[in-house]
């Protein structure tokens, strides 16, 4: 027998009703995948890709593997708790290099900010940056940060189904949370008034585009974002696709078998409950319990099936979240010193955002750019690889035509502005852009973080693991709590618990019923309703 962390004792040996499918193998699938199998659950994933990983995915160049999506781990705890459901430690299975860098951000009239992972480090260069003033109300601004994550974690982030109910009640209970989450405001109002310098409201309102969004439209609580990054960031050695490979190694040695380049064409029913899947070419494979991780859209537009259309309506009319123009590539650079996170602002963010949501780009957008070979202790090799990231809308919503000249003269113009460029410069394999991204995740939009942050009720209209149809799970970016890779893992456990509390309850029910005589129920998790049934 194994024993969870609350308690709950699973048998190793796959029984009937134990057999489960996960559709698609990005961070959230993975982890499921590996919950599941270590519980004794007999585990299939199937991925349409050749790698794991999802949108955790990387190109070649000629110095090796370079990311394209995620590029740092932040919230660690989240990740050792996952490896440690599963008898295991983080640091043995990924090589983990703290950045006491966080950041490196450059504004065109030549100032230039480091913030770090010390709360005094930032008080001093903040000082220097912008004076006494900008120091004193950055040290209020990450106090607020604080109390908001401190406050907000339990009740939201960590809680499978959240409900404006429940977290009223939580805020009830520390009324000083209600001024801080500044309710009737967006993140850029609540800089704006948190700030005199404007660089500074520039650069916090950047964090909405870590969840997709405009700062001038997510709510002021995701001021809690900087908490998450002033708590540690760590660059995996190697890119952060060697997180992706260690969990499904994991998953693998706990019996789970993992299928790539199979293609998941229709998940099926019977009688309102999901009964497998069926791949292209028409094989179909049978499974009691059936984890989708992909973009929730896919299934409420039918691209899963018309019996599993009804899941997650809310995704197929609201609005997406941003999406992104990736270049990855290797090459030399001349210019400014690169840290592994680097920020390159317009003068004024205002109009980009602006462009972004009327479906433009602007021509001289803020650029990030990871240096994958910096923040090591060695040296970089002379040949570097990078990943330079420029928001851009999703397709759903994008006016103009997309051109890969266009993309890459503002790029790179841009940059050249900054005294910085690249010998030689990226090609067009390359580049992402969404309709690429839309190709890669089909039903998305291009999207990469699921549908808007945009609005205080967001968080709420997100689907959550359990869905309308009997034993099928969402779990993934696009499910709560929501995007980046810490919450699509934190998704992850809330699937795997809601369906190993589901067949615990089934079991425990059976054996009580038979106390008293003889019960007619099956004793098979497929015949039973799971807990989706009673949501």
């Amino acid at each position: 027998m194994r024993v969870n962390n609350a308690g709950m004792s699973y048998s190793n040996s796959p029984r009937p009703g134990d057999r489960a499918i996960v559709v698609g193998a990005g961070i959230a699938g993975l982890a499921t995948a590996a919950r599941l199998a270590h519980a004794g659950l007999d585990v299939q994933v199937f991925e349409r890709h050749p790698t794991p990983g999802g949108k955790m995915r990387t190109l070649p160049t000629p110095a090796g593997p370079a990311d394209t999506g995620p590029t740092v781990l932040t919230m660690r705890p989240v990740f050792e708790e996952l490896f440690g459901s599963l008898g295991e430690r983080l640091e043995d299975h990924v090589d983990l290099v703290r950045q006491p860098v966080i950041a490196r951000h450059f504004w065109p009239d030549g100032s230039q900010l480091d913030l770090f992972d010390d709360h005094e480090a930032n008080i001093h260069a903040i000082h220097d940056f912008a004076g006494a003033t900008g120091a004193a109300q950055f040290r209020r601004f990450t106090a607020r940060a604080r109390d908001l994550f401190d406050g907000f974690d339990a009740p939201m982030m960590q809680a499978p189904t959240p409900s404006l109910a429940g977290l009223s009640a939580h805020v009830a209970t520390n009324p000083r949370l209600i001024r801080r989450m500044a309710p009737l405001s967006t993140l850029a109002r609540l800089l704006e008034r948190s700030f005199d310098d404007p660089r500074l409201a520039q650069l916090f309102g950047r964090y909405a585009t870590y969840v997709g969004g405009s700062p001038y439209q997510v709510p002021a609580l995701l001021s809690l974002i900087w908490q998450a990054e002033v708590a540690g960031v760590w660059v995996v050695r190697g890119g952060m696709h060697r997180l992706a490979q260690a969990i499904a190694d994991l998953a693998k040695a706990r019996g789970a078998r993992l299928h790539f380049n199979a293609h998941v064409e229709r998940i099926t029913t019977q009688s309102g409950r999901a009964t497998g899947i069926a791949l292209r070419g028409g094989t179909e494979i049978h499974a009691d319990v059936i984890v989708f991780n992909g973009d929730p859209r896919a299934l409420a537009t039918g691209a899963l099936g018309e019996a599993v259309s009804h899941v997650a309506p809310q995704t197929r009319n609201t609005a997406r979240s941003l999406s992104a123009d990736v270049w990855a590539f290797a090459a030399r650079p001349h210019g400014p010193d690169l840290a592994h996170h680097n920020v390159f602002f317009r003068k004024d963010p205002r109009p980009e955002f602006d462009a972004l949501m009327r479906g433009e780009r602007v021509s001289d957008p803020t650029l990030y750019i990871c240096a994958m070979d910096r923040g090591l202790p060695e040296a970089p090799p002379a040949l570097e690889r990078f990943e330079i990231i420029a928001n851009a809308p999703p397709l759903d919503g994008l006016k103009a035509q997309e051109e890969f000249s266009r993309c890459q003269t503002r790029t790179f113009r841009t940059l050249a502005r900054f005294g910085l460029r690249f010998d030689p410069e990226p090609d067009r394999e390359s580049l992402t852009m969404p309709s690429g991204f839309e190709r890669l995740f089909p039903a998305s939009a291009g999207s990469l973080y699921g549908q808007s942050p945009h609005g205080m009720m967001a968080a709420f209209q997100r689907p959550t693991a359990q869905t309308a149809v009997r034993g099928l799970y969402l779990a993934g970016g696009g499910a709560h709590p929501g995007a980046g890779v810490p919450m699509a893992t934190l998704s992850a456990r809330h699937a795997a618990e809601a369906i190993l509390t589901g067949r615990t309850s089934t079991s425990m029910s059976l054996k009580t019923a038979m106390r008293g005589g003889i019960s007619t129920a099956s004793a098979t998790v497929a015949d039973a309703p799971s807990a989706s049934s009673r949501s």
